[in-house]
């Protein structure tokens, strides 16, 4: 299913945003040396439900993880890129830490993600590789205009991630999103310009380019989520959720600082 959101449903979106990219920037200033990943769930639950929301992960329950869920937030370490179930693990000086979070509320879902170092270590591979997923971001966004198609924020990202010397798995990549988090149209994290779906005001995309340093390949842990990269390297993971525009690309998951 693909939605074409109306003026006033855009709208809430973006409220809907805001308040996905507020908790992901508290969490990240929560997210010290010490800090279990179990303590940063059960404060994304609590800010979840005190703005009046919904998660969209904890009675998530897709065909390839072993759901449902069972938690609010995805929290990945290091090696661990995508889908990260919540545990009993303290962070380290220098751990890379994967935040991905996707709330409803007044009937919109947005979705969105952040990776950083904790501590006052700053690895240059770990530095390195949360840049180009960024950077790849900022492309895939830049690509997003009425016309195109979803070849082209595919070809966008995947540019970036190439000349970064990054292998690019293309399994999970980005997605359409609206009344439910996870919808058509999948945007590859690599693709050919000038192929697939024609984007159009009103169309709401979670982009989110993601990597392993020197791996395409994922393995899954023995909780049934969590993937994480076949060799043990570093990965990294940024995602915003944006719409579709008669003049390009708006962000959604923006804090309200940024907003106002």
């Amino acid at each position: 299913m693909i939605e074409i959101l109306n003026p006033t449903e855009v709208a809430r979106a973006k409220e809907t945003g805001a308040l996905v990219a507020d908790i992901l920037q508290t969490l990240k200033s929560r997210a010290t040396v010490g800090t279990n990943l179990l303590d940063i769930d059960r404060w994304a639950k609590a800010m979840i439900a005190e703005a009046g929301a919904l998660s969209c992960y904890v009675d998530y329950a897709p065909s390839f993880g072993r759901g449902p869920f069972g938690h609010y937030i995805c929290t990945g370490v290091n090696d661990a890129v995508l889908h990260g179930l919540p545990h009993n693990y303290s962070l380290a000086d220098g751990d890379l830490l994967t935040l991905d979070l996707a709330v409803s509320k007044s009937g919109v879902a947005a979705d969105s993600a952040i990776s950083f170092i904790v501590g006052d270590s700053q690895p240059p591979a770990s530095v390195a590789i949360i840049s180009a997923t960024e950077r790849a971001l900022s492309a895939g966004i830049a690509a997003a205009v009425p016309g195109a198609r979803i070849g082209d924020i595919s070809y966008a990202i995947g540019s970036v991630l190439s000349e970064a010397g990054y292998p690019i798995n293309t399994e999970f990549g980005g997605h359409g999103i609206g009344s439910t988090m996870h919808q058509d149209p999948h945007i590859a994290n690599a693709g050919r310009p000038g192929r697939g779906y024609e984007l159009r005001p009103g169309l709401l995309l979670a982009l989110e380019p993601w990597v392993m340093a020197d791996t395409a390949e994922l393995i899954k842990d023995a909780d049934g989520w969590t993937l994480r990269s076949a060799t043990g390297c570093r990965t990294a993971h940024s995602e915003h959720t944006i719409a579709i525009t008669n003049d390009g690309a708006e962000i959604l998951t923006l804090t309200t600082q940024a907003h106002s």
